[in-house]
This record gives structure tokens, C-alpha cells and sequence, in this order.
């Protein structure tokens, strides 16, 4: 995967980062971000390797931008659930979760497991909870996935959130589904293969097939 900058500049840019809103030794860059960072990398080449817009490839290959906020949200996303999963360091972990909603506006918890492919796309004000999320997920701004009672949504592959989409509670979402704009979906399961418009319990659902897909997602490398 290209850079946009060396390792090097992006271990001081985080540096730099962290201690603009909380204190941060030289100690958790040396022994926990900077061991974590070949890892996340990997995972942030996998994931952007699927992606078809054109800011996440260059020269043929995978490209990171550290100045690409979509990006960049991922990357903390990943660097925070790697810290904490591999130290259990639970203290920068929220940092770096903190440092992201700063920055980007999304709240994407470190224990939250997102799949290994997955976009976002302008994520401002998005919030995604302790859902069981698949492959090929993809959400924009002003999204909320969240629970009803204590229980949390199921996302099957290529499950696509609009802006200002909600998934609240007991759903089961199947492969291939569309969340349009501003529709809201609270304990309701929605079939493969829709499109989906409106509010619970009045929710308008219409069929569709994979051709969206193939315009989003790289399925062929």
C-alpha cells in the first residue's frame, strides 16, 4: 500500500494528535501504537483494496492518505481496536476512539468489531453500536445503528446505509440491502436483495439486484 507519508511521519503526527486533547508519553507511542502499526496497516490495505472510489487507489495499488478523513476514521478505528485487543490498553484506546470523534465526528467504539471490509463514506455524525456487522458494509453521515432493549441489529454482506439512515433493535438485515435516506428501521427483518424507504412499521420495501454492488466494491482483484 502507498503512503502519503512515511511511518515515521505518521507515528509524530499521532503523537502531535493525542497530546492536543489528552496526555500521551513517549512510552505509548514506542510500546503500544508503534508495534500496532504493521498490523493495522495490513488491515487498512485489505479493506481499501475492495474500494472503489478513486482516492483510495493510486498507481494501481491501495493508497493511504492521512489527510483523507474517511480514511484517517479508519485507521483510528482499527489502531484503537488493535491496542486494545493485542495490550488490553484501555486508557490510549480511548484515546485514540476520543481523538476520532474529535476529528471526524463519528463515535466507532473500539470494542465494537466491524468486518474487515468496510467503508465510510463522509461519516459526520454517524454512530455505530455493538451490532453484528459483515463484509461490504457501507454507511454515511448521520447514520445510528443501535439496540432496543439491550439487543443490537445483524447485518448480512453488502448492506448499503444512506444518510440520515437508523437501525435500531431486534433486525435482522439481509445481503444485499439498501438503507435509502432518512428511513428508519426499528425490530423489523428485512429480506435479501431490497431497497428499503420509510419508518417502522410503515417501511416500504422494494427489490433490487447486485448492480449497485459492482459500482461501490472491488469484487475483482
Amino acid at each position: 500500500m502507498k503512503l502519503s507519508h512515511d511511518v515515521r511521519y505518521l507515528e509524530v503526527l499521532l503523537s502531535r494528535q493525542l497530546n492536543s486533547f489528552s496526555i500521551t508519553s513517549s512510552r505509548d507511542l514506542s510500546d503500544y501504537l508503534a508495534p500496532c502499526l504493521d498490523e493495522v496497516l495490513e488491515k487498512l490495505n485489505l479493506c481499501f483494496s475492495y474500494n472503489t472510489n478513486k482516492y483510495f487507489q493510486e498507481e494501481g495499488g491501495t493508497y493511504f492518505n492521512f489527510y483523507h478523513s474517511d480514511q484517517y476514521a479508519i485507521f483510528l478505528y482499527y489502531l484503537s481496536n488493535r491496542v486494545f485487543g493485542k495490550f488490553g490498553n484501555r486508557e490510549l484506546a480511548d484515546k485514540l476512539y476520543y481523538l476520532n470523534k474529535i476529528m471526524n465526528a463519528i463515535d466507532l467504539y473500539y470494542e465494537v468489531e466491524m468486518p474487515a471490509i468496510f467503508a465510510l463514506g463522509h461519516p459526520v455524525g454517524t454512530v455505530l453500536g455493538r451490532a453484528k456487522y459483515s463484509d461490504f458494509f457501507s454507511v454515511s453521515q448521520n447514520c445510528t445503528v443501535g439496540n432496543n432493549k439491550g439487543i443490537y441489529p445483524r447485518f448480512e454482506k453488502f448492506v448499503t446505509m444512506f444518510s440520515g439512515s437508523k437501525v435500531i433493535g431486534n433486525c435482522e438485515i439481509g445481503e444485499n440491502v439498501m438503507i435509502s435516506a432518512n428511513t428508519y428501521i426499528k425490530d423489523t427483518n428485512i429480506k435479501a436483495n431490497s431497497m428499503v424507504f420509510g419508518s417502522s412499521p410503515n417501511l416500504t420495501i422494494k427489490q433490487i439486484d447486485r448492480s449497485f454492488h459492482d459500482r461501490v466494491w472491488r469484487l475483482r482483484h
